[in-house]
């Protein structure tokens, strides 16, 4: 930054240049943070580079007229908030983008003047390129790729402990082996939680490889769960070495995932042989499930089958290949996403210019409108913030330019620093913004006396005092970043036209203002913030969630019985429910970024968001058992399929009470009971299924007990979630002025 003001100053002295090559130095240097790896930050910076370019040109025409200027601001702070869900790319240059604006559309000047403008702007663009390239560029940055690998790891190694554990029968070094395994696979999808939660927006950009590596967390995070369940139905039966062999199989499918994650522009030739090795594996123990089912072969003995013990005993020797086909699609889902995001990776630069995507991808625009489409709606966090945004920025300018302050561009940036997504943060922020400008205006001052207009000290302080303003909010505070901000400012104008100490009393007056204009804003536009959106935001997931779970099922009904009507694949619903549940996650990053205590334990929040992920996984389970199917069975299955939407509508009705209950409007319901009457009813409807010519019941009728246990999983998934809900309520749900 000094070695651009000094050139634009000095050397071109043209003071539009240097103003907007100091600034655009100051923003692309120390208010971006690029992630991943050197190609893709400088490939980013140069995109930062022309979009800053042109809202300096727009600013600048915006600039002449007062109405003008406020209404472009409001509309370009939204649009630049609101797209920033788009990418994590696009998140990290929000305040850079803004600051192009800010600075354009404050400083009036003429349409001549943009070029210099502009010249300026770039020039400093340019020199951050050569900076991040060659002043200790950053490692590669993946936040998430580490702990996918060792999360992937751990997993696999639980799953080859378990089988030890089980043909071992549970003793000796084999159960000290898999206790160890379990804590480290717990360890390790902990951890990968943590790294996807930290930060106040979603890691992923636009790149086909990060957003198939970002689909990983939920996944792995669902395998984890079904690895449990299904260890805890293991304990104490017999050894089921078809289910071990899916098991091991698995194991290996996550071991040579996790080395392509670790490598991603390695071959994935090994990774394809062990899905294709887990595949066969399910098959031998589906074929071997299916001949050995406890069936009757005379009337007498399947009226036998209509007691409760049969049906017990029968569902449950189902039990080990519904596990062993849950484990499977949970892993193949991964492996699929892991093969994606190298593939992306093995692009070469031609196909990467050229947009050219990996088979089974979606192109970045589409994926860019999917994501922003899905925050339209009015409890939208990102809305909200885009929207309080707009009106405080847009506010900020007309307050500024109506009052006719010495530096109008302060008061927007005043705003800008201290808005934030509810009143009370944006109250503590107006404190610390303001204690930090005068406590930075009183060294700037006491700086001054002592230099008074010796420019030589003045440039000789300008690089020290960047260098704290860079350091000092992640080291020391926000207020100790206001503070020397300041200072930067007040020697930047001093060296610019010397005014001595009463540019940092311009500073403190006009901060002042944008903190009013913030603080207004903060108390008008949803003053409760992300903590009262939370609760909506979570009921909205469950129920599009229990919506696609319930439309899963009725097209897996319609693909196994001819006589009802068909139904097409819910593509829609399954959009609808993703999209609740990044209005979710974009909800729940914001309630983990406002400042003070939580009023909810976040032990609670996350097995709430677990849960929904368990209900979206489930529908999308069900969805793949059936979409396979282009041919519907011959037969009447109207019988089995009533039971199976009667079941459907018990579970997805209990999931939309429990949305009312975290919305104040009921009680929390009590989880489900297994209906063993229901469960008759079922097999009793599908005897006709069971026993082929070959002795072994068909795929047709498998299936649809199959899908009978995914509605199982999401019933037993209940008694997770009512005593979190039952927290929540209590506290989420508003009881005074703001309900």
């Amino acid at each position: 930054m000094p070695a651009m003001f000094a050139l634009c100053d000095k050397v071109i002295a043209n003071p539009a240049v240097a103003t907007f090559s100091a600034l655009g130095a100051f923003a692309t240097l120390l208010l971006v943070d690029f992630a991943g790896p050197l190609r893709v930050r400088v490939e980013d910076q140069a995109v930062l580079a022309l979009a800053s370019g042109v809202l300096v040109c727009f600013g600048t025409l915006a600039s002449r007229e007062t109405w003008l200027a406020a209404l472009a601001m409001a509309l370009v702070a939204f649009f630049v908030v609101f797209t920033s869900v788009v990418s994590s790319a696009l998140t990290a240059a929000t305040t850079a983008l803004l600051l192009a604006f800010i600075l354009a559309v404050c400083l009036r000047a003429p349409i001549s003047s943009i070029p210099d403008r502009v010249a300026g702007w770039e020039m400093s663009a340019a020199v951050s390129l050569i900076a991040i390239s060659l002043l200790w560029p950053t490692p590669r940055r993946d936040p998430l790729r580490g702990p996918v690998v060792e999360a992937c790891a751990a997993l696999a190694a639980r799953l080859r402990s378990e089988v030890a554990y089980i043909l071992e029968g549970g003793t000796g070094q084999a159960a000290a082996a898999h206790s160890e395994a379990i804590a480290r696979a717990k360890t390790a999808v902990g951890a990968l939680d943590k790294a996807f939660y930290a930060t106040p927006y979603r890691p992923t950009g636009l790149s086909t490889g990060a957003r198939a590596l970002v689909r990983l967390v939920d996944e792995v995070n669902w395998l984890e769960a079904i690895i449990s369940v299904s260890a805890k139905g293991e304990d104490g039966a017999p050894p089921n070495l078809g289910a071990c062999a899916v098991k091991l199989a698995a194991a290996a499918v996550l071991e040579q995932g996790a080395r392509l994650v670790a490598s991603p522009a390695g071959a994935p030739d090994e990774l394809r042989q062990a899905v294709e090795q887990l595949r066969a594996s399910l098959g031998d123990l589906e074929r071997a499930a299916t001949v050995d089912l406890p069936l009757g072969r005379t009337v007498a003995e399947e009226q036998a089958l209509m007691t409760e013990e049969r049906v017990t005993e029968f569902i449950t020797s189902l039990d080990p290949s519904f596990r062993s086909q849950e484990l499977s699609f949970a892993v193949a889902q991964i492996a699929a996403n892991i093969d994606l995001a190298s593939a992306a990776e093995r692009r070469s630069f031609f196909e990467r210019l050229t947009g050219r995507q990996p088979v089974g991808s979606a192109g970045a625009l589409s994926t860019a409108q999917e994501r922003a489409a899905s925050h339209i709606e009015r409890h939208s966090v990102t809305l909200h913030n885009a929207v309080r945004g707009a009106v405080g920025l847009g506010l900020a300018v007309l307050v500024a330019d109506l009052t006719g302050v010495q530096h109008s561009f302060w008061v927007v940036l005043g705003t800008l620093s201290v808005l934030r997504s509810n009143a009370l943060s944006t109250g503590q922020n107006v404190l610390r913004g303001l204690g930090g400008t005068v406590a930075g205006f009183v060294i700037g001052a006491i700086a001054l006396a002592f230099i008074g207009t010796n420019t030589v000290l003045l440039w000789a302080l300008l690089p020290v005092s960047i260098l704290l303003a860079g350091i000092a909010p992640a080291v020391i505070s926000f207020a100790a970043g206001q503070a020397a901000f300041t200072v930067v400012l007040v020697v930047l104008f001093n060296l610019i036209q010397p005014l001595g100490w009463r540019v940092g009393l311009y500073r403190v007056e006009d901060v002042a203002i944008g903190c009013a204009v913030s603080l207004v804003v903060g108390l008008l536009f949803w003053p409760r913030g992300a903590a009262a959106a939370l609760r909506q935001a979570i009921a909205e997931a469950y129920q599009e969630s229990a919506r696609y779970l319930a439309s899963a099922v009725e097209f897996a009904v319609a693909c196994c019985d001819a006589s009802g009507p068909w139904r097409p694949a819910p593509d829609e619903e399954a959009l609808q429910a993703a999209a609740a549940s990044r209005r979710l996650d974009d909800t729940f990053r914001g309630f983990l970024a406002e400042r003070g205590a939580k009023p909810v334990p976040l032990a609670d929040v996350t097995a709430l968001l677990s849960g929904v992920v368990g209900l979206r996984l489930a529908a999308d389970a069900v969805l793949e058992l059936w979409r396979g199917d282009d041919d519907r069975p011959g037969g009447d299955r109207s019988a089995a399929r009533q039971e199976l939407l009667m079941s459907t509508a018990r579970v997805s009705g209990w999931y939309e009470d429990l949305a009312l209950s975290l919305i104040g409007t009921r009680e929390v319901p009590a989880p489900l009971e297994r209906d063993i009457l229901s469960d008759k009813r079922l097999v009793d409807s599908l005897r006709r299924d069971f026993v082929g010519a070959d002795g072994a019941a068909s795929a047709t009728a498998v299936r649809m007990i199959w899908t009978g246990d995914h509605l199982d999983a999401a019933r037993r998934l209940q008694w997770l979630l009512v005593g979190p809900a039952g927290a929540a309520t209590e506290q989420l749900v508003p009881r005074g002025p703001f309900v």
